[in-house]
């Protein structure tokens, strides 16, 4: 009987691999799932749904000398991957493409390493795709630390006291997150403007009831997953020139930009952030690979001139239970590939989700990206 372990998740993660739900959905395909112990409680799923569910609660020893597969979002530590069953799959988001010496040290070792944000970005992805999903949540949270930090209101108020203007809110990036953050913003009446260099996204902005800002010249991002893509010296000079107008008049500015394996690119100025308004607020989801701001931190908030600047890249992890229902599902339409009809694994590399996912087989890294970074080191 194939076998699914699901690792309690380290330090602040509040999310987990499988809910009781989708776990439920593999015992009655006649897959065992062994949880450690309070695995789900931090997504409020407890011990006993779980039981519930047919899942089996076990010791963290047991899971890694049982499973065939474990599902693990951060990368075990290294104890936990020395004590690994030899011939395990692992899966989770590993980041390899800013961990590259990790995934070289975790292919010498006898695992299967699958690291679902390296999942080609096309049509058919779509249903396991964890950065979209966890993006969506992100960028609903987003505005609504904004709105918490914010020292004014974001609708417009007329009163017998007087009137309250709207506020106003430049987001950065039109992707999945900041088009969820578009959807909130507007909902909570502010006025939004958006930057993007992607023209194709012009229509799906507009149709949320923000104002797209326009910068002719960009590169081609159509194949970029989503991502941003380097530019052109002149295209960087009109854009920082036309993000430093708007982000002087806003109030809130949300910043999402980010290239795959590259430092974020630095959109907001220490220039810019010295000639916004006092009180304005600047919430950076690209904290973890550098920030698109020249004060950005990860995890911590910065006050510079009176603009308050929160780097926060896993705002997903303040909804919890919702992000592990959606992540649960996405692993759910992945596992669809690599077991077969009569619950037994089997890893078709012919398939390009399945390639495109795995880093490491057999002892060496077999993601082309992922070897080509390590090639230039």
């Amino acid at each position: 009987m194939l076998t699914i372990g699901v690792l309690k998740e380290p330090g602040k993660e509040t999310r987990v691999s499988l809910n009781p739900d989708i776990a439920a959905s593999f015992v009655k395909n006649n897959i065992k799932v062994l949880l450690e112990a309070d695995a789900g409680a931090k997504a409020f799923h407890s011990n006993q749904q779980y039981e519930g569910a047919g899942v089996q609660i076990a010791n963290r020893s047991e899971i890694l000398t049982q499973n065939d597969i474990l599902l693990s979002i951060n990368l075990p530590d290294h104890e936990t991957l020395n004590n690994l069953k030899p011939g395990s799959v692992i899966i989770g988001v590993f980041q390899p493409l800013f961990h590259v010496a990790k995934m070289e040290e975790l292919a010498k070792k006898d695992i299967t390493l699958f690291s679902l944000d390296m999942l080609p970005r096309t049509t058919r992805a779509q249903a396991m795709d964890v950065l979209s999903s966890q993006a969506n949540i992100a960028g609903y949270k987003a505005v609504l630390l904004a709105a918490n930090v914010f020292p004014r209101y974001f609708p417009m108020f007329m009163t017998a006291a007087g009137s309250i203007p709207p506020a106003k809110m430049l987001i950065l990036g039109a992707g999945v997150a900041g088009l969820q953050a578009v959807a909130t913003a507007r909902r909570l009446g502010c006025v939004v403007d958006v930057f993007d260099t992607r023209p194709a996204v012009k229509e799906e902005v507009m149709s949320l009831g923000a104002k797209f800002v326009e910068v002719e010249g960009a590169a081609d991002a159509s194949k970029a997953g989503g991502y941003a893509v380097e530019q052109s010296e002149d295209f960087q000079q009109r854009q920082k020139a036309k993000i430093a107008e708007h982000a002087a008049k806003a109030d809130v500015i949300i910043t999402t930009a980010q290239i795959p394996g590259r430092k974020a690119p630095i959109l907001i100025t220490k220039e810019m952030i010295a000639n916004m308004k006092a009180g304005s607020v600047i919430i950076d989801l690209a904290a973890f690979s550098g920030g698109n701001t020249d004060f950005t931190k990860d995890n911590e908030t910065i006050v510079e001139n009176g603009v308050t600047i929160i780097g926060d890249s896993a705002l997903y992890a303040t909804a919890p239970s919702d992000a592990s229902k959606m992540y649960s599902k996405n692993i759910q339409n992945f596992l669809k590939l690599i077991i077969d009809k009569d619950g037994q694994l089997n890893l078709n590399f012919e398939d390009d989700l399945v390639k495109g996912a795995c880093i490491a087989h057999e002892g060496k890294i077999v993601n082309e990206r992922v070897a080509g970074m390590l090639q230039a080191v």
